[in-house]
């Protein structure tokens, strides 16, 4: 946890930026991987934990606008309890830990909104994502599970975004503690994976590396041969001469702060001509990414940017030609780079996201329908503080070549019959995570190796 101080002064942030009301916050529960008492590793709610640094399960929070009052609902553990999981502390005693001035029984948190609901004050809950949870909003506020979603607070929901968004120094000192793990990881896969390998044995293995140093991950891991697939957490692959690798992983600190790096590296410890050739293209464009990077800049800007950098580079390989800026303006990259540039990041690998892309990456800003750019989670104009991923990359999906060439979608683009010799080729993709600073950025962690002499010796064996 942080210090005592930290929650309540979030809190008072907080208890300022809405007017009125009750502000209902609901921690997680355990969940059974396949009975009640075989659960999987307990997460707290994200936003819980910001506001109450109260890593356990069973709780909820609430804060009174208009009295001041700021509760802790819970139950203390009996002894059955202490047979299984040890000595707990008391209720009170973990509200006292983070500042809040009442601690009162689980059952009476139905009271509490009862009273408010009777009262006419507003409660207020941010959207859920959880079932358990919204059976628990069905249960406290008589809402249908159905419309859980379209009455959560914007008010609520704004105020939290607007005040996660900027990272304290606390914060980005956990985000470097998780990046530097993550550097273990993607060094020891660099050192150990070797032809005739399976996926699985150096997943498994990073897997570790993230338990060893004391955190845990932050999402499934990226480790696979089939790299054009952008979510490919299969691992069944047996690696081959020849095969590049992407590798997307992070790790949470102990405080559930995340780290998210990928790097793309050869099998056999060296890359062929033309892995060399599109792995220069991207490392290019996400340079040129990087140094646009400053306070006041529309994230969707950078992205484009990168697009273009992408682009230029994929015409000098002959698979597209034309004009590169109406290529872009037109989508046809989006054959090569079908994802956003990168995303907001923190106590949430994709920061936040459960609170709404519309809230979290565009405001008032309207998103694209354009494929590709539409995937884009982060739009609006970036300020200091932020924590993002810079991730450009390209990927080369047999089925969305075959679909779009038999479309004739973008032939003044896009070279098919170039493109048809890159059928096998994979995908290639180089993240960061970077802090906005008020001049410009900063990488955070211990740098991992990325151009592709330090890669190569990264993988010497």
């Amino acid at each position: 946890m942080f210090s005592r101080e930290t929650y309540v002064r979030r809190r008072e942030v907080l208890r300022n930026s809405v007017k009125s009301g009750i502000l209902l916050f609901l921690g997680n529960e355990e969940s059974p991987m396949n009975y009640p008492a075989n659960q999987y590793t307990f997460r707290q709610d994200s936003s819980f934990l910001y506001y109450w640094g109260l890593d356990t399960p069973g709780l909820a929070a609430v804060i009174d606008l208009e009295n001041g009052t700021q509760t802790v609902f819970g139950d203390d553990p009996t002894v059955a309890d202490i047979v299984w999981t040890g000595p707990q502390p008391l209720l009170r005693s973990r509200a006292d830990m983070v500042g809040a001035n009442r601690a009162l029984p689980l059952a009476s948190l139905e009271e509490t909104i009862g009273e408010a609901i009777h009262g006419s004050r507003p409660v207020h809950y941010l959207p859920p994502y959880r079932a358990e949870n919204v059976l628990k909003i069905e249960k406290l506020c008589g809402i249908h599970p159905s419309f859980t979603q379209k009455y959560a607070s914007v008010a609520f929901t704004k105020a939290v975004v607007a005040q996660r968004s900027i990272k304290a120094p606390e914060e980005i000192g956990e985000i470097e503690k998780a990046v530097t793990i993550t550097y273990e990881m993607q060094t020891y896969a660099m050192k150990m994976t070797r032809p005739g390998m399976a996926e699985r044995e150096i997943a498994g293995a990073i897997h570790g590396v993230a338990l060893a140093h004391g955190g845990e991950l932050a999402f499934p891991i990226i480790f696979s041969v089939h790299g054009e697939t952008l979510h490919n957490h299969y691992h069944g692959n047996v690696m081959q001469n020849g095969n590049i690798i992407v590798n997307d992983c992070g790790a949470e600190s102990g405080l559930h702060y995340a780290g998210d790096l990928t790097r793309t590296f050869p099998v056999n410890g060296k890359f062929t001509a033309r892995q060399r050739d599109v792995y220069r293209v991207v490392l290019d464009a996400q340079q040129k990414a990087l140094e646009a990077i400053k306070p006041g800049v529309p994230h969707r800007d950078i992205h484009l940017l990168a697009c273009k950098a992408l682009s230029s580079g994929l015409r000098q390989l002959g698979l597209l030609k034309g004009n590169i800026d109406e290529a872009v303006a037109a989508g046809a990259h989006a054959m090569f780079f079908q994802c956003g540039l990168g995303h907001m990041m923190g106590l949430d690998v994709h920061d936040m996201e459960d609170l709404g892309e519309q809230h979290v990456g565009y405001e008032e800003m309207q998103r694209s329908p354009q494929f590709g750019l539409s995937y884009l989670r982060l739009a609006k104009p970036l300020r200091a503080g932020f924590v993002i991923t810079v991730e450009p990359g390209l990927y080369f999906i047999p089925e969305l070549m075959d679909q779009w060439k038999a479309q004739r979608k973008f032939e003044q683009f896009i070279d098919y019959e170039v493109l048809e010799t890159y059928r096998d080729f994979g995908g290639i993709r180089i993240e960061d995570d970077v802090l906005v600073t008020e001049t410009g950025y900063r990488l955070l962690g211990k740098p991992v190796p990325k151009t592709i002499a330090e890669v190569e010796a990264a993988c010497m064996r």
